[in-house]
Parts: structure tokens; sequence; C-alpha cells
């Protein structure tokens, strides 16, 4: 048997055990995430192998090289887990590892959120196969939610596992690659159960920072103008998000009739649309947003949501710490302790996303 399948049984173990009490739609979930995660694992290989192969083709060698430096520099640099995370490889022959299904009802923008035996409770449902994902998301919308898929290019086991690094991620620029490995590894430093909306500011938080540090580290003016570019470029759409999401917020409270909602809503978010071209405008052609914009719904506006709610309060906390890492860490650890209202209380936020299990 291998170390992998050693590894994953006890968490197939558990999963079975929830039947009693979760259901046979639970079960099959869990058995798709136990096996998904199983076949990450048995995908792998040590970093130094892949290198040591004279078969590896020169531009993979190249990549995987830079990740063992940035992969170094979060641990050293960044105080971030120094364990087997991001030190193998892994090509599951397919453009993601995971698609993740986010929902929100008709006319409101508080995200559905389910609870799983590990993670605890989340805003996404995530599965291993697009085709499973897609059945999901059309079931949802029978229901008369609006959902949204998105294809994840990694995630964290938070530690249980040696997450490795992926073919669906590898030939990101390198700001981007840096990203996304600060960002995993920000979840396995600090992690608050049933809290997406923390647990992702937080690690957008890291990320950022991180990349920051790295670009300064590298002293690297042309990567420093590309990365600032596509924080503008965030940044802005970000802004347009938030002002549309309060003004949908202001409408759902509305007393209208359900007809005159959904035509008030196919209007603001036909207006989010033309805004957000005379945005894309001013970028030289770049069109990354474009299928978010296409499709956007309560869904997507959530999702968002979630992984920026926090990040203001979070860098105001790294001032306060005088940029020491280590210190954040901490802090954010000891408000991962806390309530959930305490939490955001210490933070400063009297509105926080609301997030009811449902």
């Amino acid at each position: 048997m291998s170390d992998a399948l050693k590894r994953t049984l006890p968490w197939l173990v558990a999963a079975l055990t929830t039947t009693t009490t979760a259901g046979c739609a639970n079960l099959s979930y869990y058995l798709q995430s136990a096996s998904g995660e199983l076949r990450v694992l048995e995908a792998r290989r040590p970093i130094a192998e892949v290198l040591a192969d004279p078969a590896t083709p020169p531009p993979l060698r190249s990549r995987l090289e830079l990740v063992l430096r940035l992969r170094d520099f979060a641990s050293k640099a960044l105080k971030l887990p120094d364990n087997g995370s991001y030190r193998n490889y892994a090509d599951l022959h397919r453009p993601f590892i995971a698609w993740n299904v986010f929902a929100a009802p008709k006319f409101s923008l508080t995200p559905k959120r389910w609870c799983f035996l590990i993670a605890g409770c989340v805003a996404y449902h995530g599965y291993f196969s697009r085709e499973s994902a897609e059945h999901f998301a059309t079931s949802l919308r029978a229901e008369g939610y609006d959902v949204f898929v998105g294809g994840v290019p990694a995630f964290s086991t938070l530690g249980w596992f040696d997450d490795p690094v992926l073919n669906t991620f590898i030939n990101y620029p390198e700001y981007e690659l840096a990203r996304l490995l600060f960002h995993e590894l920000g979840h396995q430093r600090v992690y608050a159960k049933n809290d997406s909306q923390f647990d992702e500011s937080f690690a957008v938080t890291v990320e950022t920072v991180g990349v920051e540090r790295w670009i300064a580290h590298r002293n690297d003016p042309a990567m420093k103008q590309a990365f600032e570019a596509a924080q503008a470029r965030r940044a802005g759409v970000l802004a347009l998000m938030h002002e549309y999401r309060n003004k949908l917020r202001d409408l759902y409270g509305e007393p209208l009739p359900p007809e005159e909602m959904r035509r008030r809503k196919a209007h603001t978010l036909e207006q989010m649309r033309r805004d957000y071209a005379e945005l894309k405008a001013r970028w030289n052609g770049y069109s990354g947003y474009d299928r978010f914009f296409a499709e956007v719904n309560n869904a997507q506006l959530a999702s968002v949501a979630i992984y920026t709610g926090v990040v203001p309060q979070f860098r105001r906390l790294l001032a306060q710490c005088d940029g020491d890492l280590g210190m954040i860490y901490e802090e954010v650890e000891k408000l991962a302790a806390l309530p959930r209202d305490q939490r955001y209380a210490a933070l400063g936020m009297g509105r926080v996303l609301g997030d009811s299990v449902n």
C-alpha cells in the first residue's frame, strides 16, 4: 500500500462514519473528495526527482527551480509553514484540480453554505470532476439559486497532506505563481473553522504582502510593473463589484413584487456590465475578467466578497504590527479562536458578510 493511500484511508474511514447521520448524498460527496485527493497524491513526484530526470523538459525544469526558491522564501522570509507542501510535482492532465460551486438566493447576496467533516462550514461545494460540479450546479439552479462554477488551480488540505505543485498553475507568471503558493500556505498557517470570509481574506493578505516582498527581494522592475498593473486592474474590478453589491443589497431590501424585483435586478446587472466595458477599455486589451462579467450574478458577487471582505482590516492589523508577519500570525490565531461575532468586533467591523448555514 502506498504512503499516499495509507494517509488517505483515515479520511475515507471518517467520511464513511458520517453515513448514519449525513445520508447517502453526503457519503457520495465524501467519497469523491477522498478518491479525488488520493489521485492527486498518487500523481506526486518529489521536485528533486523531476529535476534529476533527463526527460524533464527545460521549461518545466526552470519553473520547478523557481518553485523551490519561492518555497524557501515563504518559509524563511514570510514565516509560513516549512513542511512537505509544494515540494512535490503532479501533472493531473486537466486544467484545474477542482471546480467550486457557489450559490446564492435569487434576491440575496448571502452565500449558501455547506458543512463538512474536516473543513467545517464553507461557502462553496468543491468537486474533483467538472461534470459532477455542473450536475450539482444544475440541481441548485432548479431550486431557484443563482449559481457560479469556478475552476480551482490549487487548494490547501490545511496540512493534512503534503500538497503538490500542479500542472494547473506551474506556468503562471512568476508573481502569480508566488501569489498562489503564499495564499495556500497562508491557509496552513491560520484557519478558522466555519468562516470562509475570514480565512480567504487572511490568505489574500498573506499572498499580496508575500508577493510585494518577493518582488523587492528579486529587485525586478519589470515584474514590479506587471504586478502593479494587475493589482490596479483588480482594484478597479473590486471597486466596481463593491458598488454594485451595495446597489443590489439595497434593491433586495425593497418590498417589491418578484417580477418587478427580477426586472430591476436584470437592469442593475446590465448596467454593471456596461461599466465594466468602460473600465476594461483602459487596460490595453486585457480581457481576463470577461467571463466573470458575462455571467455575473448573486453567487459570483458573493464569492468575491468571501475573498476580499476583511482584507483592509488585516492590512491595518499588519501595519499595527509594524509589518512583522510573525506577530500578525499570532494576532490572527487569537482572533480565529474567538467566537465569530467577537472576532469581527475585534477587527472593528460593524457589518460582516451574512452567511447563515443553510
